[in-house]
C-alpha cells in the first residue's frame, strides 16, 4: 500500500472512530436531546444551503440581489402571513375587470399569523421576525412529537431515525421558514399522537386548532370517521366467525362504549372545525364561495375535483398514459400501505396517510408545490426507516434528503423569472 493510500485509509479510520464516539456520548444523553440535536443539525445544514443559494439570487420581486438569510427564507408565502398581521383579511373579495376573484389573503389560514401577531404586540417584533420565531419553535416541538409517536410503533433507534428522515426530508427546509407547515405539524402530530393513544377529548382542541392552521381539517376528519368503523367492528363483529377471530383483539385492543363515544365526538367537532374557515370568508365577504374562489385565483381556473391530475398526467406522458398515471399512481400509493414496514404502523397512522393522499389527488391542482404538500405524510418515513435495520441504507437516505433540499431550495425557493414571467413557486 502507498504512503498516500495509508495516510487516506489512516483518515478514514479517525473520523470514523469520531463519529463513533460521538455517537456513543449522545446516546447517553436523554431522548429529547438526541432528537434535538438531529433536528437543529438539519436545520443548520439547511439555513447553509439557504445561505449559499441567496449568494446567487439575482433580482427578484422583494429585494435587492444576494439578500442575506433572513430576508431570504421570508419571501413567497411568508409575505402573504405578513400581510395578514398587517392588515387582516379583506371584507370584499379583489377581482379583475370581469369579476374573477384575484388572489388574496383568505387563502392563508389564520392561526399562525395570529400567533405571530401576538407575539410582535408582547415583544415589539416585525411580522418577519415573529413568523419565523414561531415557524422554528413550531418545527423543533413537532420533530418531539414526530419521536414521541414514532416511539408507540418502535424502539428508540428507528424512532430517532425516522426523526432524522423527517428533519432532512427534501422540503424540510421549509420548517424553518415563516410558513405554516411547522406549526400545522405540530399540532398534527400532537393530534396523531392523541388519537393514538385513545385521548381522543383531549384531542379535541388540538384538531381544532389544527383545522385553523392549513387545510388539512377534511381528510383529518376522514380519517376519524374511518377508525370509528374500523374500531366499532373491532367491538362489535358483524359475524361469529369475525367474533372469534378477533377475540384477542376483543381482550387487548377493542375500544369500549366510552371510547367509541369519545371518538365520535371527536370525530364530530373535526367535522365542524374542518369547515370553520370557508364559514369565515363566507360570513366576513358575503360570498359562500369565497374560500374556494380565492384558492382556485392561483390555479387560473375553476375547482373540478380529480380533474387537475389528469390534466397533468397529460401533458407530462400523452393523451394515453397521461389518463391512466393517475389510477397507476393511486394504486402504487395503495399497495404501498400494504407493505409489511408500513403496516406497522397502525391503522390510524395508515389510515391518516391514505386520506391525506386521497384529499390530494381529489382537490389539489399538481405543481410545484406538491412537494411541500407531502410533509403531512410525515408518519411514512418511519415505514421507510423500519425498511431495513442497515445504517448504511439508513444513512444514504438521509445523504439523498440532503442533496434533493439543494434541488428543492436552488430550483424553486430561489427566484428565477421565467420567459412568461413569474417562476415556479415552492
Amino acid at each position: 500500500m502507498s504512503t498516500v493510500a495509508r495516510r487516506r485509509t489512516g483518515i478514514a479510520s479517525s473520523a470514523q472512530a469520531l463519529a463513533d464516539r460521538a455517537g456513543a456520548a449522545m446516546r447517553s444523553w436523554p431522548w429529547w436531546a438526541q432528537v434535538s440535536a438531529i433536528y437543529i443539525s438539519a436545520r443548520l445544514v439547511s439555513a447553509c444551503i439557504f445561505m449559499a443559494a441567496a449568494l446567487h439570487q439575482g433580482p427578484n420581486p422583494w429585494f435587492p440581489a444576494k439578500p442575506d438569510y433572513w430576508n431570504f427564507i421570508n419571501i413567497w408565502d411568508a409575505r402573504w402571513y405578513g400581510e395578514v398581521i398587517a392588515n387582516g383579511y379583506p371584507s370584499v373579495l379583489p377581482t379583475d375587470a370581469s369579476g374573477t376573484v384575484q388572489e388574496n389573503a383568505w387563502a392563508f389560514y389564520p392561526l399562525f399569523p395570529a400567533l405571530a401577531g401576538g407575539l410582535g404586540r408582547l415583544t415589539g417584533l416585525g411580522p418577519a421576525a415573529s413568523l419565523t420565531i414561531i415557524a422554528m419553535l413550531a418545527g423543533w416541538g413537532a420533530a418531539l412529537l414526530v419521536y414521541t409517536l414514532f416511539r408507540h410503533k418502535a424502539p428508540h433507534a428507528a424512532a430517532l431515525w425516522g426523526v432524522a428522515f423527517f428533519a432532512t426530508f427534501p422540503v424540510s427546509a421549509v420548517l424553518q421558514v415563516p410558513y405554516a407547515e411547522p406549526l400545522s405539524l405540530l399540532l398534527l402530530a400532537g393530534a396523531l399522537l392523541l388519537v393514538v393513544r385513545r385521548q381522543y377529548l383531549w384531542a379535541v382542541p388540538v384538531v381544532v386548532l389544527l383545522c385553523l392552521s392549513r387545510p388539512v381539517g377534511v381528510p383529518f376528519a376522514l380519517m376519524l370517521g374511518l377508525v370509528i368503523v374500523f374500531r366499532f367492528l373491532q367491538r362489535f363483529p358483524l359475524s361469529g366467525g369475525l367474533r372469534g377471530a378477533g377475540s384477542r383483539v376483543d381482550a387487548g385492543e377493542a375500544h369500549s362504549i366510552r371510547d367509541l363515544i369519545s371518538l365520535a365526538v371527536l370525530t364530530a367537532v373535526a367535522g365542524v372545525s374542518a369547515l370553520a374557515w370557508p364559514a369565515a370568508a363566507w360570513a366576513a365577504t358575503g360570498d359562500f364561495q369565497a374560500y374556494t374562489k380565492t384558492e382556485t385565483a392561483w390555479r387560473g381556473h375553476d375547482l373540478v375535483p380529480f380533474k387537475p391530475w389528469f390534466d397533468a398526467g397529460v401533458d407530462l406522458f400523452g393523451p394515453v398514459l397521461g389518463l391512466l398515471a393517475p389510477f397507476v399512481f393511486v394504486a402504487l400509493f395503495g399497495l404501498m400501505l400494504f407493505l409489511p414496514p408500513v403496516v406497522r404502523l397502525g391503522v390510524e397512522l395508515r389510515l391518516w396517510c391514505a386520506c391525506y393522499m386521497g384529499y390530494l389527488v381529489a382537490f389539489l391542482h399538481p405543481q410545484t408545490s406538491t412537494f411541500r404538500m407531502l410533509l403531512p405524510l410525515f408518519p411514512l418515513a418511519l415505514g421507510a426507516v423500519l425498511l431495513s435495520r442497515s445504517r448504511a441504507y439508513r444513512g444514504t437516505v438521509v445523504t439523498m434528503f440532503l442533496l434533493l433540499q439543494i434541488v428543492w431550495i436552488v430550483w424553486l425557493w430561489a427566484w428565477a423569472q421565467l420567459p412568461g414571467g413569474g417562476d415556479y413557486p415552492p
